[in-house]
């Protein structure tokens, strides 16, 4: 399976012009799914009164684009739902959408007096691969994310300032080793609002926390090869001494 992420420099509070710049620099790749970064259409703002989605805007635009695309689209969007607010996380077929509200509030911005946690972890399954939905801050709490063999790949969508760059990027890599799972993080680039600074960090990792994506100017893709995972997973059965307890939320 092929995954595109668009490493998006994301305009502040602007819905219309993000859509139109992921349109145009989508417009030529082809994959099976595109990632895009958390909260795109508005990058990570508290002001969610302001910015949050009242009618399903990102959505739609996914919607539209994946049927366009013909391929599963992802990304997260502030949206208010009965007068509350989540960080939502959609994963967008042609035909069908499933989401996953951010667990994980981003304290030290105060994310949680604004937006509502999620309840559940979710995974679907997409063209033979099972994919956990996380968001940014959620990559911080292996116990949630912990694979108890009922997924083969995480999605992490983020916004992750270039400051606390190194702890992102080997926090990916150890999920993807202690899960014995594909780690697929995307980040954005550029300066949001907050005068923050994001640089490029994207990347893909193998069950053995080698990297397998490769990036042309804004865009990092890789190859998710299922049946080397099963055969990877076979020889070292590491799942298999995994703790077993229920995650309670």
């Amino acid at each position: 399976m092929k995954i595109i992420g668009l490493n998006q420099d994301i305009v502040w509070k602007d819905k219309a012009k993000n859509f139109e710049l992921i349109t145009q620099q989508l417009e030529n790749e082809t994959a099976d799914l595109f990632l895009l970064p958390e909260m795109f259409s508005t990058g990570f703002c508290m002001d969610a009164a302001e910015v949050s989605d009242k009618n399903e805007e990102s959505l739609e635009f996914l919607q539209k684009i994946s049927k366009e695309k013909n391929a599963a689209f992802c990304g997260s969007a502030s949206v208010e739902v009965d007068g509350q607010f989540y960080n939502r996380m959609y994963f967008v077929k042609p035909h069908s959408e499933i989401v996953y509200d951010k667990r994980h509030l981003f304290s030290f911005s105060g994310e949680d007096k604004v937006y509502t946690p999620g309840k559940h972890r979710v995974i679907v399954e997409y063209n033979g691969i099972r994919f956990m939905l996380q968001v940014c801050y959620d990559l911080r709490f292996p116990v949630f994310a912990r694979n108890n063999d009922d997924y083969d790949a995480i999605l992490y969508v983020a916004n992750w300032p270039e400051k606390r760059v190194g702890a992102w990027e080997h926090l990916l890599k150890a999920r993807a080793i202690e899960n014995l799972s594909f780690v697929f993080g995307l980040n954005r680039i550029g300066t949001d609002g907050n005068d923050l600074s994001y640089k490029e960090s994207s990347h893909c990792f193998f069950a053995d926390g080698k990297e397998i994506s490769q990036k042309n100017e804004n865009l990092i893709s890789a190859e998710l090869d299922i049946n080397e995972l099963k055969d990877f997973r076979e020889h070292f059965q590491f799942l298999n001494d995994r703790d077993n307890f229920e995650i309670k939320i």
